[in-house]
């Protein structure tokens, strides 16, 4: 029976990633993410899937981006019993993110009810946090580079992907000894904290992310351009709002603060990251430290903790959050989401947007439609949590903070390979990204490109 591949999720978009591999007929799904932005995007969560759960027989998760397993708590829900294989700081990082994405889920379909900010009657969670850690009994830890089997004969192995802690690509081996390569998310070079991607040499399928693949990433100073923002902050008594992912993002955010402060370039601002899964996932970032590069490993064995600014406040409960809200300048304030879709940066942007003393510093991607790509792109007003609020805020974006590979690093990364695959796959990307970087690796490197539309399926 011939392999082949299904694209149930980040074709042509950017969220839901969600490969299915059907290996002589066993099924193996490589991450299961949740779709976001555009609404016409996000109500595919709600679609029926593709196939039967209980027809699954395997789940790879090559990180813990909600976009790559945020859905895992709705599939497991509708029936899938069988194992969800992930690195083991993977692991770590969905038991705080599973379940608080189903209790913001929750919190939010009490509030939209409460409010009637709902079209169905009563508004319902995708799923509970209950759920969620129904969901997290079927992890099942696996190291790097070491062979594991896969159902259909096949074998498999996590290689680091430089992404976020944990990241890894899937180099999953047929039968017959032919691979298909599984990117997940691909890192860069030389970011802080954690390894640079791994070098790969052969493949002979590669499904290949494409996020930033019609652009280079600025050559900015992060931390010059912190900097300059954080003096204007410190000297106008502002608030800093950093919307910011709880993974990856937030650590590295913290430890430009930290650089700054022991280089004496700034004062000492309050910093308060309010979300318990980014304060929870900070804890998980020191305890992994095998996966550090070697800036943060030296820093760990001179006893320092590279990711801890002086004048950091950890934000526990909601009411502590609220009181930011009324809380006087400077001071900067981490929270989440990333793309402010939910989470409690949202009711600081409800009261903040407004105040044209308050600074709001994007640092990572913003999908069409969001919350976060509306503020980004000038929008003089925006809806927040139903009401219409005027944008007078300065709006600032550390360019250099994705820990998304760009074009020149993508293109960088494939040099690696000694031989083209057969045919690479495209994914994780919009359109006029995927089209982009399909037109370069053409050019430069004459490979066989495919962009798979929504749920189409190639052999392999």
């Amino acid at each position: 029976m011939a392999n082949s591949i299904r694209f149930c999720g980040a074709a042509e978009t950017v969220t839901g990633s969600r490969h299915l591999l059907d290996l002589g007929g066993k099924l193996v799904l490589v991450d299961c993410g949740l779709f976001q932005g555009p609404r016409e995007i996000r109500e595919r969560n709600w679609q029926p899937f593709p196939v039967q759960p209980p027809e699954i027989d395997a789940v790879v998760a090559t990180h813990a981006h909600m976009d790559h397993i945020g859905f895992l708590p709705r599939l497991v829900a509708g029936g899938y019993r069988g194992p969800i294989y992930a690195t083991s700081a993977t692991i770590g990082l969905a038991r705080i993110s599973l379940p608080d994405s189903g209790r913001l889920q929750e919190e939010e379909a009490r509030y939209r009810n409460k409010h009637g900010l709902t079209r169905h009657k009563p508004a319902r969670p995708l799923y509970t946090e209950g759920e969620a850690y129904e969901c997290l009994k079927r992890f099942e830890k696996v190291p790097y580079d070491a062979l594991h089997e896969l159902p259909g004969k096949a074998q498999w192995r996590f290689l680091p992907a430089g992404h976020i802690l944990g990241s890894a690509f899937a180099e999953i081996y047929f039968e017959n000894g032919e691979r298909i390569l599984m990117s997940g998310d691909l890192g860069r070079y030389d970011t802080p904290i954690i390894k640079d991607p791994s070098s790969v040499e052969f493949a002979e399928y590669l499904v290949l992310e494409s996020t930033y693949g019609d652009r280079l990433h600025a050559n900015e100073d992060p931390e010059a351009k912190l900097q300059a923002i954080l003096d204007d902050a410190w000297k106008g008594g502002s608030c800093v709002i950093i919307p910011s992912f709880s993974i990856g993002r937030t650590q590295e955010v913290l430890f430009h603060i930290k650089r700054l402060q022991e280089a004496d370039r700034i004062e000492r601002i309050p910093v308060f990251v309010d979300s318990p899964m980014a304060s929870e996932a900070t804890v998980l970032y020191l305890q992994h430290s095998e996966e550090y590069d070697r800036e943060a490993c030296l820093a760990r064995k001179q006893g320092e903790n590279p990711i801890a600014p002086e004048g950091l406040h950890w934000v526990r409960d909601s009411e502590q959050s609220k009181e930011l809200n009324v809380r006087q300048g400077p001071m900067v304030v981490i929270s989440g989401s990333g793309m402010c879709q939910g989470g409690r940066v949202v009711h600081h942007l409800l009261h903040r947007l407004g105040d044209p003393s308050t600074i709001v510093v994007f640092t990572g991607y913003q999908a069409a439609e969001t919350l976060g790509r509306r503020i980004l792109e000038g929008e003089p007003e925006v809806r927040v949590l139903g009401q219409t609020v005027a944008v007078r805020a300065r709006i600032e974006k550390l360019n250099s903070l994705s820990a998304h590979a760009d074009q020149g690093e993508i293109l960088r990364w494939l040099g690696g390979f000694k031989s083209p695959p057969r045919r690479t796959y495209l994914v994780h990307g919009e359109p006029p990204a995927q089209e982009a970087l399909s037109a370069r690796i053409r050019e430069e490197l004459g490979w066989e490109i495919a962009i798979p539309k929504h749920l189409q399926t190639f052999e392999l």
